[in-house]
């Protein structure tokens, strides 16, 4: 079984276009028989895509902090709500349920756990795809500070194979499936 760890916005104070979006990244996951994993949460973007994978007939993997849980903020729809008692727990207890990583507009949180993933697989620890969703330019900045990153000699411009860039969500899924890992460097095959 296919899992996909998908990280975004939990803010129920987004532009609409955002949950449009979540909602249709989650039904594509249902059609393509891609289980979801994720924080386990009812609200915004991370809502939206659980019900979406919901809809279509798809499987929902939530791992939530008890904190999250005693604010009732956990999606109970879930076919499997993990506990957890740490942030920490539920990012690794993420990593090690999925076979690959999606990122989508988020604050913080997403782009923390966007972070460390993709630092992982910069050190080779982490042998998985790496996709973010640049919605109408959201990463472009990020995109931008990649460049400096590189250009400042900060690291090397093998930073550029650990993840690949989809601008909707109809190439999100072959960008993932397309993936091969090969031993210094992830290889992307985009299909035209």
């Amino acid at each position: 079984m296919k899992s996909l760890c998908v990280y975004c916005s939990s803010s129920d104070r987004l532009d609409p276009k955002y949950y449009a979006t979540a909602t249709q990244v989650g039904e594509e996951m249902a059609r393509r028989q891609w289980t979801l994993v994720y924080g386990g949460g009812k609200t915004g973007m991370m809502g939206a895509v659980a019900r979406g994978v919901k809809a279509g007939g798809g499987r929902v993997v939530g791992v939530i902090p008890e904190f999250m849980k005693e604010r009732e903020l956990e999606f109970t729809e879930a076919d499997e709500l993990i506990s957890v008692l740490t942030m920490r727990e539920r990012k690794m207890l993420m990593e090690t349920r999925a076979n690959a990583f999606l990122a989508l507009p988020g604050g913080w949180g997403t782009l923390e756990e966007l972070m460390e993933i993709l630092t992982l697989a910069h050190l080779e620890v982490l042998r998985k795809p790496v996709v973010l969703l640049n919605q109408d330019g959201f990463y472009d900045d990020l995109l931008r500070f990649n460049e400096k990153i590189v250009a400042e000699k900060f690291m090397h411009a093998t930073i550029h194979g650990k993840f690949a860039v989809a601008r909707t969500v109809a190439e999100i899924f072959p960008l993932l499936e397309n993936w091969s890992h090969q031993p210094g460097d992830a290889k992307w095959f985009q299909t035209k």
